[in-house]
Formats: C-alpha cells, structure tokens, sequence
C-alpha cells in the first residue's frame, strides 16, 4: 500500500533531521524541507486521476467548465499554502506560516467571488 511508503519516508526523514539537528539546525531544516518536498511530489503525481474523474463527471453532468476549474484552483491553493506553512513552522518561523495562510485565504475568497455572486443571483431571480 502506498501510505506505507509515505510513512516510510516521512520516519526516515524524521530520523535523519533529528541526528542531523545535534550537528547543525539549517541542515536538518533541509533535510526536513526535502522529506516533505519528496511526500509533497509523491502525493501531487496522484492528483492527475482525480482530476480526470471529475472532468469526467462535470462532462456528464452539463456543469460550467469555469466552476469546477474554481474548485480546484482553490483545492490546490489549500494544499499549497497548507504545505507551505508547516514547512515554515518546522523551520521556527510561525510568524511566516500565518501570513502565508492569511493570504491563501484572500486568495481563496477572490478566486471563489464568481461562484458566490452568481448563487446570489440566482437566489434574486427565484425572488420575485
């Protein structure tokens, strides 16, 4: 199974930064930043079928190419900055990890605007 090789390598990665941190901080941050790096790939080479089953879906199902586009956009965003920020909080810098979420979520709200004013504005309509 596959997690388990995620797993392995995020105990490797573990074990590896921890002997390396008594020697020298900045090296087991890399060492750290690489583990996750290395999961990070792993995990995005699988995101591919996924997409591929919900176009598939969106096809059938006549909805707007611009909606589900949106959502993943805004997925990816989440997983992104999410990576992001624990990357920063392995490295101390908690400050950092907060603006890099604040700003994923601005991001989220510009990117998700569109959708919120047309169910707006289909509410309006079924108002008389």
């Amino acid at each position: 199974m596959e997690i388990f090789q995620v797993v392995g390598i995020g105990l490797i990665g573990t074990v590896l930064a921890i002997f390396v941190k008594e020697r020298n901080k900045e090296a087991a941050v890399l060492v750290s930043l690489a583990t996750g790096i290395v999961i990070f790939l792993f995990a995005i080479s699988r995101v591919g079928a996924i997409i591929e089953v919900l176009w598939k879906l969106a096809t059938r199902a006549q909805v707007n190419v611009f909606y589900l586009t949106t959502v993943l956009k805004i997925i990816g965003i989440s997983y992104i900055a999410e990576f992001g920020a624990q990357v920063c909080r392995d490295a101390g810098e908690g400050s950092t990890a907060g603006k890099i979420e604040f700003a994923a979520k601005i991001l989220v709200m510009v990117l998700a605007m569109p959708i919120i004013v047309a169910i707006l504005e289909s509410i309006l309509r079924l108002i008389p």
